[in-house]
C-alpha cells in the first residue's frame, strides 16, 4: 500500500546479514547463495523456510532445520534478540550453520520393579558387551540388566518380560542393596553393592530365549565399605570397583588368575561391620578371591570409576573429596589429580579422536567437563548447567564425540550437545575468569511424575520420589534410566543430535 501524501514513510524493517554454512554434502548451497540479508525479527522457522525456498535449496519437500550461530549455541530466539542479549551490533554478520532439526527422545516403555532401581546396563549388538561378545551374541538377544535395592539383579527382554532373576542371599546372591551391575559379555555379569562383595555371574538362556539363569561363579572380597560403582573391561577380564571409604579395587573375573582372598579380610569385615547388619548364611558354595590391587586414592567416598576407553591399564575415579584422579593400574599410582569446587557423584568419558574428556556430575547440580591430560591446577573445560538437583549419573552418546546424557535427583535426564556453547556469565564463572557453558538440548522427564504434577507443591524438592540413579545410552536400546520410582524408563536415542 502507498503511503498517504504528506505522511512520512515508516522505517524500513531492520535487516541482518547472515552467512549460511553446512557440513552436510547433500545440503550444500550453490556458490553465490550463501550470504543473504534477512529480517532481524526472523526466527528458526522463518530461516528454515528461506533455506527451503526455490531460490536457495529448492527442496521438493520442506526440511526443518536448526541453526548453530558462529559455531556455538543453537538459535532459540529471533536474530535481533540474539544480538541484543550479547551486546552485538546489527552490522554484525552471523555465520549460521544449518543442520537437520533434532528429533526429541520419545518415551518408549517403563519396566516396573519392586524397589528402587540403582543401576542399569544393556546388551545389544551395539553395546560394549555385545561388541566384545562377537558371534557369541545370539541374533535378537537384546537384554537389559537392572540392579535393585531389593538385592536382586534382573535381566529383561525388549517386551518388558523378566528373563532371569538373581538368586537370594541364601542361594549365593547379594545380601543387601545392589548399587552397580554390568554385562561383561553375553554370558557374564558383574555386580556389587552394600554387602561389600563384587560378584561375578554366569548368564545362560534357554533355547527359546524366554527364560534364563544367573548363576554365581565368583565372590571377590577385599572392600571394607559399601561398593558404589563398577566398570568392566570384558576382553581383559577385569573389573574396577569404587567404595564409600575412598578405596578403588581392580579384580580378575577368572578364578585361576585371581589371587586368594586375604586372610584378614573376613576378620576385618566382621569387626568393622555394623551390629545391626543381618548376616544371611548361603547354602551355595561359591569360590572366593581377593583383589589384584586395592588402592586408596581418595580421602572421601569414591563415587565413580571407569577404564580409559582406549587403554585398560589406565583408570579414572571421581570422589566426594572434589577430585578426579587418573590411576596407573600397573603400578597403582595416582598419575594426575584434577581438583574441582564441589563433591563429585558420577563420571563418564567422552571419546575424542585421540583423547577423552571426562564429564563429572556434581552435588552442585551441574556437570563439569575436564581434560585428564591437563595438570593438577587445571580448571574445567566446560560446565553443563540446567539440573535443579545433584547429578547422580552420566553416560556418553554411543555414536558421537560431542554429546552425553546426565541423570539427576531432580527426576530428569538431560541431553547435551557440547558444540552448543556460550561464554559463562560473571555469576557462573565465580572467581575464575572466562569459561564456557552449555545448556541441554532436551529434557527427559520421568513418566511416573507426569500424572502427579497437580499434587506437587511449589516448595517441593525437585524430583521428590523420582530421583534418577542410573543411566545407559545405546544405539539399539536408546536412553535407559533407572530411579527411585522403581522403574527403568526407556526413551528413543537415535538421531537426537546433529551429525558433523
Amino acid at each position: 500500500m502507498d503511503t498517504p501524501m504528506g505522511q512520512p514513510e515508516g522505517p524500513e524493517p531492520q535487516q541482518i546479514r547472515v552467512n549460511f554454512t553446512t557440513t552436510s554434502p547433500d545440503l550444500q548451497l550453490l556458490e553465490g547463495r550463501t550470504q543473504l540479508l534477512v529480517p532481524a525479527d526472523i526466527k528458526r522457522y522463518g530461516l528454515s523456510r528461506v533455506l527451503n525456498s526455490e531460490s536457495m535449496l529448492a527442496t521438493t519437500s520442506p526440511i526443518p532445520f536448526d541453526f548453530l550461530v558462529d559455531g556455538g549455541e543453537f538459535l532459540r530466539t529471533s536474530i535481533h534478540d540474539y544480538l541484543r542479549a550479547r551486546g552485538l551490533s546489527s552490522e554484525t554478520t552471523l555465520n549460521l550453520q544449518y543442520v537437520r532439526s533434532l528429533i526429541p527422545p520419545v518415551y518408549r516403555a517403563s519396566f516396573q520393579h519392586d524397589d528402587w532401581v540403582a543401576d542399569v546396563d544393556v546388551l545389544s549388538p551395539t553395546s560394549r558387551a555385545g561388541v566384545w561378545s562377537g558371534d557369541r551374541l545370539a541374533p535378537g538377544q537384546d537384554r537389559l540388566l537392572s540392579a535393585s535395592y531389593d538385592g536382586l539383579l534382573r535381566v529383561w527382554n525388549g517386551s518388558n518380560a523378566v528373563v532371569a532373576t538373581s538368586p537370594s542371599a541364601a542361594a549365593g546372591g547379594h545380601s543387601h542393596a545392589v548399587r552397580a551391575a554390568r554385562f561383561l559379555s553375553s554370558s557374564q555379569v558383574a555386580s556389587a553393592g552394600l554387602d561389600r562383595v563384587v560378584r561375578v555371574w554366569r548368564y545362560a538362556e534357554a533355547d527359546d530365549r524366554l527364560s534364563g539363569v544367573l548363576k554365581p561363579t565368583l565372590e571377590l572380597h577385599g572392600h571394607a565399605a559399601a561398593v558404589e560403582a563398577l566398570d568392566i573391561h570384558g576382553p581383559a577380564g577385569r573389573v574396577l570397583s569404587a567404595a564409600s571409604d575412598g578405596a578403588v579395587a581392580l579384580w580378575s573375573t577368572s578364578k585361576s588368575s585371581a589371587p586368594p582372598m586375604p586372610e584378614n579380610v573376613a576378620t576385618a569385615a566382621s569387626n568393622n561391620s555394623n551390629k545391626k547388619r543381618k548376616i544371611t548364611a548361603s547354602s551355595v558354595s561359591v569360590p572366593q578371591r581377593g583383589p589384584l590391587s586395592l588402592m586408596r586414592p581418595h580421602a572421601s567416598a569414591a563415587s565413580a570409576v571407569l577404564f580409559d576407553p582406549a587403554d585398560a591399564t589406565v583408570a579414572y575415579t571421581a570422589s566426594q573429596d572434589h577430585t578426579v584422579r587418573t590411576l596407573d593400574l600397573t603400578t597403582g599410582r595416582v598419575e594426575n589429580t584434577i581438583t574441582t569446587s564441589h563433591p563429585l557423584l558420577s563420571l563418564c568419558a567422552v571419546r575424542r579422536s585421540s583423547s577423552v574428556l571426562l564429564a563429572a556430575g556434581t552435588s552442585a547440580r551441574h556437570v563439569t567437563l575436564a581434560d585428564p591430560r591437563a595438570g593438577a591446577a587445571a580448571t574445567s573445560v566446560m560446565t553443563l548447567r540446567g539440573h535443579r538437583n545433584m547429578v547422580s549419573c552420566v553416560a556418553p552418546a554411543p555414536d558421537s564425540d560431542h554429546a552425553l546424557v546426565s541423570g539427576s535427583h531432580d527426576g530428569t535426564c538431560r541431553v547435551w550437545d557440547l558444540r552448543s556453547v556460550r561464554a559463562a556469565t560473571r555469576a557462573e564463572a565465580g572467581a575464575a575468569a572466562g569459561g564456557s557453558v552449555s545448556e541441554s538440548v532436551y529434557v527427559i522427564e520421568r513418566e511416573s511424575l507426569k500424572g502427579n504434577k497437580k499434587n506437587q507443591r511449589a516448595d517441593d524438592v525437585p524430583g521428590r520420589g523420582a530421583k534418577v540413579f542410573g543411566l545407559a545410552w545405546d544405539k539399539t536400546w536408546g536412553i535407559v534410566s533407572a530411579g527411585e520410582d522403581k522403574q527403568v524408563q526407556i526413551n528413543s536415542g537415535r538421531d537426537l543430535l546433529v551429525s558433523d
